[in-house]
């Protein structure tokens, strides 16, 4: 059993309050609580707020990150830079990189990586995830030099490029360890996260085995849910399904309204990767000829065309959004994303008017895991050049912190709040919400605490 009593905190804009807790459960909230023997946590009048949930994340892909190499904008400068950092990390053995965007030198193949290393395996994922860029050496002890398989992108003559395109499942072999996730879990505890959504689509059971062992064996503090969970496991009904639509590898109405339809007899709710207009509006279509289900919802929603809004908000499908790519990739969309579209990218604020379900997820490591970032990025939208994108989308940093306060199988639903009865994952605070909303950091955060447990003190 946890007893935990925290003192002097402010719940729901109340001052001076105790807060008991027992067994993972709050039971009293209340001033002057006496002591019962149980665990003592002085909240210092700061606000004591329900845990952070992040509604869409990839956990091993982000503890593989951790330990890779950044080479993507802000990073690096330019191809020299590049060249220069890979070659470093080569010293070392094999290099991961991570974050790469073609600003930085164009889009990279087997060629160019080979110039910078020849003899040692270096494969670079492009910031979006859905690319991999191999030397020549990665291909060979990939064993995808010769693959048939159409994730490998070859030139005219047959030649592998280098360019690995959603082929992930390419790199996961058997004899492969999964990286450790106890340094992802320390990380989220520290930006008051409780509660996580794993985006990563179709997870195998080696891949779910390992995420609950890390989980059971307190690696991961967090609360989990898991969108690629086989489609038939009898623990994930009710769980969305996660389905990618890529316009680049080419759009198939049929497939996508079959894998609707499947999900759906299994039990399984959908969550559908769209974020160019013509994926959206295919993933919104396919739903609709499908007919919608409770837990629908569509991840990204990149460019989202305004008149979809009434039928989502009649047909309660979910609009799970990153609005801090504003922030970290804005420039780059004002120049690649057509001038017509540049008010619809990443939509918040208009969404939550016309009635729909928004929460926010960081889509780490493709984003920043810090969601205090995404806040700021939400009531700013401000891109790294200062320019404002759609400032119609902006909203109040408190509406901001609620997009990650919803339940995680209703994210866009009413934000949970702490009363007795409710399950005590909790942030604590170092000053009132007020004072703390007026500039969101996590260096704002005391404790976080998950089921009763102090997984987190600043």
């Amino acid at each position: 059993m946890t007893e935990l009593l925290i003192r002097h905190c402010e719940v729901d804009g109340i001052d001076g309050l105790d807060v008991r807790i027992r067994d993972g459960i709050v039971v009293e909230i209340a001033p002057g609580l006496r002591r019962d023997a149980e665990e003592l946590v002085d909240g210092g009048r700061g606000a004591l707020i329900p845990g952070l949930h992040d509604h869409h994340l990839h956990l091993f892909a982000l503890a593989a990150a951790l330990g890779s190499v950044n080479c993507g904008p802000g990073a690096v400068r330019d191809i020299a830079d590049l060249a220069r950092r890979l070659q470093d990390a080569a010293a070392r053995g094999q290099v991961r990189g991570v974050g790469y965007f073609e600003s930085v030198a164009g889009m990279l193949d087997r060629d160019v990586l080979d110039t910078f290393v020849a003899d040692v395996p270096v494969r670079v994922q492009h910031r979006s995830g859905s690319v991999w860029f191999l030397n020549s050496a990665a291909l060979v002890e990939s064993g995808l030099a010769d693959s048939a398989d159409p994730a490998v992108e070859r030139d005219a003559a047959g030649r592998a490029t280098g360019r690995l395109i959603r082929g992930d499942r390419l790199l996961q072999r058997p004899d492969r360890a999964l990286p450790d996730l106890a340094e992802v879990g320390r990380l989220l505890a520290s930006y008051g996260v409780t509660g996580v959504t794993d985006a990563t689509p179709q997870l195998d059971v080696t891949v779910t085995t390992a995420l609950h062992a890390a989980q059971d064996g307190g690696a991961l503090p967090q609360r989990m849910l898991l969108l690629g969970a086989p489609l038939d496991a009898a623990q994930a009904a009710g769980v969305p399904w996660k389905i990618v639509v890529d316009e680049a590898r080419g759009l198939d109405p049929a497939g996508l309204l079959e894998e609707i339809r499947v999900a759906h007899v299994a039990s399984r709710p959908v969550a559908i990767h769209c974020t160019s207009r013509a994926e959206t509006v295919l993933a919104v279509t396919a739903l609709r000829t499908a007919g919608p289900e409770p837990g629908d919802r569509l991840e990204h929603a990149g460019v989202l065309p305004t008149e979809f809004d009434a039928e989502l908000a009649r047909t309660g499908v979910t609009v799970v959004t990153q609005p801090h790519f504003i922030a970290g990739r804005g420039d780059g969309y004002l120049e690649n994303v057509e001038a017509g579209d540049h008010e619809l990218l990443y939509r918040c604020r208009t969404l939550i008017d016309a009635g729909v379900a928004v929460a926010a997820g960081s889509d780490a490591p493709f984003g920043s895991a810090d969601p205090w970032s995404v806040i700021t990025a939400a009531v700013q939208r401000r891109t790294q050049s200062g320019i404002v994108i759609a400032p119609p989308e902006r909203v109040s940093a408190r509406r901001a912190l609620e997009l990650f306060l919803g339940p995680a199988l209703a994210p866009g639903g009413p934000p949970r709040r702490i009363s007795p009865g409710t399950r005590a994952d909790l942030c604590l605070l170092s000053a009132p919400l007020d004072a703390v909303l007026a500039e969101p950091t996590a260096d704002r955060l005391t404790a976080t605490i998950v089921g009763g447990h102090v997984v987190y003190h600043a």
